[in-house]
């Protein structure tokens, strides 16, 4: 990725905010050596991997059904095993805009990330054939979450409750792993049933081990988190760190439950949605609430303050969601109506990122 570099070499520890001893950009050293480890953990994973390849044409071993997603990169294809009849997810890289690096490292960090519920299932099965790399995965066969987020209404409160807490254990066990996610949003969320009752995360190009030096490679988008947008504090990036999903994550359940982004941009001198929720965050008063948040109850408040704290080393975790589950999340549908009579028509849809 453009403006990366590997994890930090040995630790030089310096003040952190509130005057505590931590490590490189506000991580503490056990933080950066978990991030060492996973990288290292990878490279032997790459090597290997590497040696195994299936020198093949697709079509001489699968079979393509239909498509079942397209992006920048590459596509994904629903096929069969043509001996056996199996269906799987295939996606496909094109060689002129993937290396073999590139290729090897997605692969292996869905493979790294072992059997989760709420995570496609990465299949050890990576072919080479002349124009083309491609691995295997199991088929999700619904769509992507984007599709079912109704714009300005959002999802039910108990399917939003549901696809929340999936991502929350989603990507706590992807922090487990020394890994941060980044790259949170509805495209990249695959729904496994017509009902939106099962959803499982999916796409692992971006994902990288906790420490790795990271710049903002473009505009920011309502999920990237502040500190991305400030200069970093390193000449060579900030060293990334399970905090930018958590913000992440506290955008995409305000989508679940709105049908909006909160904001455009997290910059105070570029957009008025996020300078006025920074107001009322300071304040806490109920004059200051900005009217896209009208619809939501108080425990969504205290769940989304949490997780959309500008301060990183404050910002709730992904796991503080499970605190509040069972709990309203929306007010009710008249109130919420009343309150939100005077809401703008200019807040941003979610067809617009």
């Amino acid at each position: 990725m453009p403006g990366e570099q590997p994890v930090a070499g040995p630790v030089e520890a310096g003040a952190a905010e509130d005057g505590t001893e931590e490590g490189l950009g506000g991580l503490t050293p056990e933080e950066l050596q978990q991030g060492r480890q996973a990288a290292l953990a990878l490279e032997d994973m790459m090597a290997l991997s590497a040696q195994t390849l299936v020198h093949a044409e697709v079509d001489q071993l699968y079979q393509e059904v239909r498509p079942l997603g397209q992006g920048r990169f590459g596509r994904v294809l629903l096929v069969t095993h043509r001996q056996k009849g199996t269906p799987l997810a295939l996606k496909q890289l094109p060689k002129p805009s993937t290396s073999l690096r590139g290729f090897l490292y997605e692969f292996c960090v869905g493979l790294s990330l072992g059997a989760h519920p709420a995570i496609v299932a990465a299949y050890g099965i990576g072919i080479e054939s002349a124009h083309s790399y491609s691995f295997l995965t199991e088929p999700v066969l619904h769509g992507d979450l984007i599709t079912f987020i109704q714009p300005k209404v959002g999802l039910p409160q108990p399917t939003a409750q549901r696809c929340a807490a999936q991502l929350a254990s989603a990507l706590e066990h992807i922090h487990s792993r020394g890994l941060v996610y980044r790259d949170l949003k509805p495209e990249n969320v695959l729904v496994c049933d017509p009902a939106c009752r099962r959803v499982k995360l999916a796409d692992f190009g971006h994902t990288r081990p906790r420490g790795t030096l990271l710049r903002l490679a473009g505009p920011p988008i309502p999920y990237t988190a502040p500190e991305l947008c400030a200069p970093p504090p390193l000449p060579e990036g900030l060293p990334i760190q399970p905090a930018l999903d958590a913000w992440s994550l506290g955008v995409l359940v305000f989508c679940l439950l709105t049908g909006y982004f909160p904001w455009d941009q997290p910059l105070v001198e570029a957009d008025p949605f996020y300078e006025d929720f920074l107001i009322w965050q300071a304040s806490g008063q109920p004059q200051d609430r900005p009217q896209p948040w009208f619809g939501l109850a108080p425990a969504a408040d205290a769940l989304l303050w949490g997780l959309l704290d500008p301060h990183p080393r404050r910002r709730s975790p992904v796991g503080s969601i499970k605190g509040y589950l069972g709990r309203p999340w929306k007010q009710p549908e008249r109130e919420a109506e009343e309150l939100g009579k005077g809401a703008e028509d200019g807040q941003a849809g979610l067809a617009g990122q």
